[in-house]
């Protein structure tokens, strides 16, 4: 006698394989999927530009964005921890004061580097952007 499996089962396991499906969808193709450039006349795919000054420029976006999603993370804490009465009026004061100062610092490193801050959030794709917009 063979077993079965209950219904609700076998819906629940295609609901995980629509889940996968769709997740690999979002993947990018592997180079052996994608298609010879020529052979039906469609452009090579994006490459990395190894231009030392490209590199240089890069990491420092790359170091600047880390540090302002750190900034940004660090004013919503201490946003909450206002909010929830954690904090003296003086240590509310000087937490504004030192947030202040190191966005402005962080305006200071784009613009010495030639960047703007709408540069640093980077493109996530499906995801989105990786810093919220300005509000």
């Amino acid at each position: 006698m063979a077993s079965e499996e209950p219904p609700e089962a076998g819906g629940r396991f295609d609901e995980v394989a629509d889940a996968a499906a769709r997740a690999f969808r979002l993947l990018p193709a592997a180079p052996r999927d994608l298609p010879t450039p020529g052979a039906t006349g469609q452009h090579r795919p994006h490459r990395i530009s190894t231009d030392p000054d490209n590199v240089e420029r890069d990491l420092v976006k790359l170091v600047l964005t880390l540090v302002e999603l750190l900034r940004q993370l660090m004013e919503r804490q201490a946003l909450h921890r206002v909010d929830q009465g954690d904090l003296t009026e003086e240590q509310e004061e000087r937490l504004g004061a030192t947030l202040l100062v190191l966005h402005d610092r962080m305006n200071d490193l784009c613009a010495q580097h030639g960047l703007t801050m709408d540069d640093l959030n980077l493109d996530l794709g499906p995801l989105g952007t990786l810093l919220p917009p300005p509000e």
